[in-house]
């Protein structure tokens, strides 16, 4: 029998980006620095980023705060509609206000979602081969965040909507062999002052 090790996958969301998405603002620069600080314990073997500028500048932001880790690239982490529901699956009195939200997203983001969803699944959760316990980061946005933890909590597949993720906030899910997932850490933003938590947030969600 092959031998398998537990997995700890840490996620976060980008920084805080610029109002045309097309890098980090001056907050979200100092978001990914303070991220970077606070993952300087951890032995982290990979850093796997989402292909949008906001996710590839977070994840060589925090690189540069711990030295010679693997930067890889991954359309699985990127940014997408991970699942798109049935009217049948959702509470009668939000199914409307929830299928509406949807299709405000353009179409590429709801058609190709649902497959690089589950590669995400394949690639980054359960435990790994081996002998060692290995850990990653995943840089990338709040829905494939919201779907991997509502994929860790064995809830139904709708529920990833609802779920947010503040911007470099950190997520960490354990995947031990014959135990099931764990979810350790969910945004946790204690690494940022006050002026750069919940960003990404609308204010009424400000805590």
């Amino acid at each position: 029998m092959t031998a398998t090790a537990a997995r700890y996958l840490y996620l976060a969301r980008h920084g805080e980006a610029l109002p045309d998405e097309s890098g980090l603002s001056e907050g979200g620069r100092r978001q990914a620095v303070l991220l970077g600080e606070r993952l300087r314990g951890a032995p982290l073997s990979a850093i796997h980023h989402g292909p949008l500028a906001r996710a590839a500048e977070t994840a060589r932001l925090v690189r540069e705060r711990l030295g010679d880790v693997p930067l890889r690239p991954s359309a699985p982490a990127g940014d997408y509609v991970p699942y798109l529901p049935h009217r049948e699956e959702l509470p009668p009195e939000s199914a409307d206000a929830l299928l509406d939200h949807l299709a405000l997203f353009p179409a590429e983001e709801r058609e190709q979602g649902p497959g690089l969803a589950r590669e995400a699944l394949a690639l980054f959760t359960g435990p790994v081969a081996g002998d060692e316990p290995r850990h990653e980061l995943v840089v990338t946005h709040n829905f494939l965040i919201a779907w991997l933890v509502r994929a860790a909590l064995d809830a139904p597949e709708w529920r990833w909507m609802g779920i947010n993720q503040a911007n470099a906030a950190l997520t960490v899910i354990r995947y031990a062999p014959g135990r099931a997932p764990a979810v350790l850490l969910f945004n946790d933003t204690g690494h940022l002052p006050a002026d750069l938590r919940w960003t990404g947030f609308p204010p009424e969600l400000h805590i």
